[in-house]
């Protein structure tokens, strides 16, 4: 780690340092090789490691009750079954419907949640899929959730569900033992630099701020105690009209790289003085799938000849002094609020938790690599605090699991739009 100086009259203030781990491994896709491979693959990996999971939880919940497949159901006879969900959706686009808005005079109107009334879910496994009645809200749930149901065949030839079992929250690493001191870290989404009615003074400002050179020696001694800065997604916003297609002239491509530069020019003095993680985002030069693979280090001459400089996969995982930190930079929860419904996004964030899956509606509605043998998006290790980027506003909960884990949600909001960052205390006094 980096130590920064700033002046002061009566001392020298000395930045706090933290250990620093990766954990951002199982999000890349550099030893993968794509040789023509089915999306189904992933969906079988997901269910057999979800479903021995589930196994191994519902003697605990229900040790009276056999557990079958679909194939083994029988009418009446109540029973277990676990499955992935699919949800047949009135509404979801597909792309017939893109064919007949390209040849329409009138373009369909474009939607931003997909539910219907008439919704269903069905659940599936190797044997077969039975359509769901009963308890289980279709607008609670989206297309590849894997999940435990208890219930009995109908003559209708439906499973009428009167309980559902999620995986809920996984093991938690042991938080470590207060220190005595703050740590803080930063977290920034959604700067938009390039966007024309972005304010570049407003993140002038913010860096200005983290990094010591603005305020009192009070302020001073709080920026000394930022150990780490997230930024987390949609960090750039090339100008419409430019990608269409065709051939770039020198001008363009002066203009496509214009907004790059200044975010470099920006994220130099931020890793002169503190470690900073960069993830991509919709918005962003990376790839369009999940995981999306580190932004390349030639894109930021200037700050990424500091150590302290480090471009990170989205999802990423990574802790600072033994505490977990997860986050993306929010399609996950985007896509949920497409195609399920919730009060606000730290909702459907705790569902992403329960149900340990970062990503369920990959790769049906969402984007991703076709991974054959592993489904990366996974939650094996319960983190201590899990961010999302890019939403309208800052919201925070702090939930707990069935067995003490206690992980706090953050909805980091767009900075180009509202100017806030989100600070995490790392450490409190006790």
């Amino acid at each position: 780690m980096v130590s920064t100086e700033v002046d002061s009259e009566k001392n020298l203030l000395h930045r706090k340092q933290s250990v620093y781990q990766s954990l951002d491994e199982s999000f890349g896709i550099q030893k993968e090789v794509y040789r023509g491979q089915q999306y189904s693959q992933i969906y079988f990996a997901r269910l057999h490691l979800m479903r021995t999971l589930l196994y191994s939880i519902i003697p605990n919940w229900k040790p009276h009750l056999p557990v079958c497949t679909v194939l083994g159901l029988e009418e009446g006879k109540e029973c277990i079954i676990v499955g992935t969900l699919y949800k047949h959706m009135k509404l979801k686009p597909s792309i017939l419907d893109e064919y007949s808005k390209e040849r329409s005079a009138s373009p369909l109107v474009q939607r931003h949640n997909f539910m219907h009334l008439d919704d269903n879910l069905v659940l599936e496994d190797e044997s077969g899929r039975v359509k769901l009645s009963g308890c289980l809200l279709p607008s609670t749930y989206v297309t590849g959730n894997i999940i435990a149901l208890h219930g009995k065949e109908t003559s209708a030839g439906e499973f009428f569900v009167e309980d559902a079992l999620e995986a809920g929250l996984p093991q938690q690493i042991e938080q470590p033992i207060q220190l005595g001191e703050d740590k803080y870290v930063v977290f920034i989404s959604g700067l938009s630099v390039g966007r024309s009615s972005s304010n570049p003074l407003q993140f002038q400002l913010l860096v200005d701020h983290i990094t010591g050179h603005l305020g009192d020696e009070k302020e001073q001694n709080i920026a000394a105690q930022i150990v780490q800065v997230v930024i987390a997604g949609n960090s750039v916003e090339v100008p419409h009209g430019l990608l269409n297609g065709q051939n770039l002239g020198s001008k363009d491509q002066s203009r496509l790289f214009e907004p790059i530069k200044e975010l470099d020019i920006l994220l130099t003095q931020i890793a002169a003085s503190i470690p900073l993680d960069i993830m991509p985002g919709s918005s962003d030069p990376a790839n369009f799938s999940l995981p999306q693979q580190p932004l390349h280090r030639c894109l930021f001459p200037g700050s990424s000849a500091y150590n302290t400089f480090r471009s990170c996969t989205n999802p990423h995982c990574f802790e600072l002094d033994n505490i977990r930190f997860l986050g993306t930079s929010g399609q996950n929860i985007d896509d949920l609020g497409k195609y399920s419904e919730a009060n606000n996004n730290i909702d459907f964030m705790e569902r992403t938790l329960r149900w340990r899956h970062l990503a369920p509606t990959a790769p049906n509605t969402l984007g991703c690599y076709p991974f054959t043998d592993r489904d990366p998006f996974y939650i094996e290790t319960c983190p201590h605090v899990y961010f999302v980027g890019n939403r309208d506003k800052y919201e925070s909960r702090l939930i707990k699991g069935s067995e003490g884990q206690m992980v706090m949600l953050i909805c980091i909001p767009r900075f180009a739009e509202t100017g806030v960052a989100v600070v995490v205390i790392e450490y409190q006094k006790p």
